[in-house]
């Protein structure tokens, strides 16, 4: 199921499902801990007696963004209800703090008694042992902690109580009206959601073990108007620090917490905002709420998290909440290319804590900087083997290069050129086959098989010559040259090896046998788009040129959804057994890769239509909010595998700076 509204400050997490229900809440690192494990948290409506919980199927729901802000806009209607309900949330972009304002729109001829339940279970630290759940009466809230994890919910509603603090903002109560901790998962017990239905909550002060809690906000709405409530979730690491949060928005209001979010993220994309010449209005939006939604999976630590949807652990038992280098070093060219050097540089630190004393990066890392887990194995055929994707450490120095090229930031490079740059550049170039100076065996960018991949090869070429550049700027004339002629023989190499006259095209994989020639795989894959992309080969080499058109020719789904595949007979989430027309499901990066060749390849700002055309397909296949899962459906278009991946939007980000530049460049 994907994940419709993530909402983030780089330490806190939450995600929302297409239904409206809080999925996902993770905190302290993005990706990291994981705190309902994937569990439906629910909100519910009492109205007058009659009750639903948001996940009803007579719910209309609208859910989206406010423009250019990670703040929603949730329009909510149910048939069976005299009742609209609009909401905004919000995770604070400072505070660790969750605040969602919910304006309840009376459609009724007569006054409305209104109750707004809000459920929450979880799971502390990714398991229920030991969680304690209890109302604390001095703050009208409910807590929930186990150890150093602490979490505070309360609500405030319309007209201020004499009971209520003194330094509470005017006009307003804050406090829960009821309140019911208890059990859920063991016994037969559900949780105290279910004591909710008939919208009175019982009250129970405390529960530990495997507990939940559900609050209730009242409100009296006259008929054809509208009064607002707001629900909020503090979290840090004890008591104190969540009671702090309450008590800040208990001063100034929860509203004014979502007004400066608001404001923050419109003024973080104002910072950065291109001219979009001749871009259609879906396009520019899909661009700036990528931005935004790629800013949510960045841990403030540096590490950038692949995807943060837990629903695919249902499936294989892990998730891809996890940071893969070769992802990490693609979004932060994007974030470099938009403008964004914070971020990127974070993460370039982040890279040079975590590279070998050898110098390559391994398979991926947990947001913390710990090495995370694996399915590549140390060991073959009796010998050991390194489990690396050599792409993953040729991709961070070609994005680093990148970035320093941008920003000319000497004094940041300075102590990472030894620890990082000269450490992955020496690995690069003494792990390759001599003869042909092609890289030695390592897996692909797909984790699925084990050779010399196009893509690989392209990889480590762009980072052995950002390695030859860096050295050069360096004064370090003899490291450039060194890793310049390497370069130069991989690239021989590929040219001999890579391509296959008799195709017409370059080849995705090779293997050497024991006799020295090449096992090839012939299979057309999207992803030796890389040979020009990195720089190896020029995007109008007629090699590539072959090579490009057969991916887009081939690897085209030919259904009403189109897009392109990753390769012939993909089995990935694998919907069709029609290979003719459906080679795979369609993938956002892969089409996205023939729009960027497009671009690269154009003369005249006409010739870049076709590419906006991929970029409104894009913009078109993504949720409502703007979304973008891994991949699509090639019938129904509906995401498939995790949503939103943040590779996704990262390609957006750089296809539509890449036709920006392109398009300034050349003749109207």
């Amino acid at each position: 199921m994907p994940r419709d509204l993530p909402l983030g400050n780089g330490s806190l997490l939450i995600n929302f499902d297409h239904a409206y229900q809080m999925r996902d809440l993770y905190w302290p690192h993005v990706g990291m801990e994981n705190h309902t494990k994937g569990q439906i948290n629910r909100f519910g409506v009492w109205v007058d007696g009659h009750f639903r919980w948001i996940n009803d199927a007579g719910w209309s729901r609208r859910m989206q963004y406010d423009h250019d802000t990670l703040v929603t806009h949730v329009e909510l209607i149910h048939k069976e209800l005299p009742v609209r309900l609009v909401c905004r949330d919000a995770v604070d972009f400072h505070e660790n703090l969750y605040v969602r304002g919910i304006d309840v729109v009376s459609t009724a001829k007569q006054d409305l008694d209104v109750r707004l339940f809000f459920h929450l279970d979880l799971y502390i630290s990714g398991h229920e042992v030991g969680d304690t759940a209890y109302y604390e009466p001095e703050r009208r809230g409910v807590y929930h902690y186990k150890g150093n994890r602490w979490f505070l919910v309360n609500t405030a509603t319309p007209g201020k109580h004499p009971t209520d603090a003194k330094d509470t903002v005017e006009g307003w109560h804050i406090g829960v009206d009821q309140w019911a901790c208890g059990h859920t998962g063991v016994q037969s017990l559900q949780g105290t959601w279910k004591d909710a239905e008939d919208g009175q909550l019982s009250g129970n002060p405390i529960a530990q073990g495997s507990v939940d809690s559900t609050i209730a906000a009242h409100l009296r709405v006259p008929a054809g108007e509208t009064r607002t409530a707001y629900y909020w979730m503090a979290v840090g690491t004890d008591f104190e620090e969540v009671t702090r949060i309450n008590r800040s928005v208990r001063h100034r209001g929860p509203w004014s917490f979502l007004d400066r979010t608001t404001a923050y993220w419109r003024l973080w994309l104002d910072s950065h905002r291109p001219n979009f010449a001749d871009l259609p209005p879906d396009v520019v939006r899909l661009y700036q709420i990528s931005l935004l939604i790629i800013r949510t999976q960045v841990d403030n630590g540096g590490a950038i998290i692949a995807a943060n949807d837990s629903d695919i652990a249902s499936a294989v038992r892990d998730t891809y909440s996890y940071m893969w280098p070769r992802d990490g070093a693609l979004v932060a060219n994007a974030l470099d290319r938009a403008g964004y050097s914070w971020t990127t540089r974070v993460f370039y630190r982040f890279c040079r804590d975590v590279i070998s004393k050898e110098g390559y990066l391994l398979h991926k890392y947990n947001p913390d900087g710990t090495l995370a887990s694996s399915w590549h194995p140390w060991v073959r055929d009796g010998q050991k083997d390194l489990p690396i994707q050599e792409d993953e450490t040729a991709l961070v120095l070609w994005g680093l290069w990148n970035h320093f090229v941008q920003w000319k930031d000497v004094e940041y490079i300075k102590p990472i050129y030894r620890s990082l740059i000269t450490k992955a550049a020496d690995f690069l170039m003494a792990y390759r086959h001599l003869d042909t100076g092609l890289p030695k065996t390592s897996y692909d960018l797909w984790e699925e098989r084990r050779g010399v991949l196009a893509f690989t090869v392209s990889a480590v070429w762009a980072g052995l010559t950002a390695a030859s550049n860096f050295a050069r700027a360096f004064g370090e004339l003899e490291a450039a040259e060194k890793y310049r002629e390497v370069a130069a023989k991989m690239k021989t190499g590929a040219e001999s090896v890579l391509y296959h006259p008799e195709l017409k095209r370059f080849v995705r994989m090779v293997n050497r046998k024991a006799d020295n020639s090449w096992d090839v795989d012939t299979t057309l894959d999207a992803s030796i788009y890389g040979l020009w992309y990195f720089g190896m080969f020029a995007p109008d080499d007629p090699r590539v040129v072959q090579t490009m058109e057969a991916i887009r020719e081939q690897l085209w789904v030919k259904t009403a959804v189109g897009g392109v595949a990753r390769y012939t007979n993909d089995y990935y989430h694998q919907q069709s057994q029609d290979i003719a027309n459906v080679p795979g499901n369609p993938w956002f990066i892969c089409t996205l890769w023939v729009a960027q060749w497009q671009i690269a390849m154009a003369k005249s700002r006409a010739d870049l239509k076709p590419a906006v055309g991929l970029l409104e397909w894009c913009a078109r296949h993504g949720l409502p909010s703007g979304v973008l899962a891994e991949q699509v459906h090639p019938t129904s278009h509906a995401p498939l595998s995790v949503s939103p991946l943040t590779w996704s939007h990262a390609t957006v980000v750089t296809a539509v700076r890449e036709y920006l530049d392109k398009w300034n460049a050349l003749p109207g």
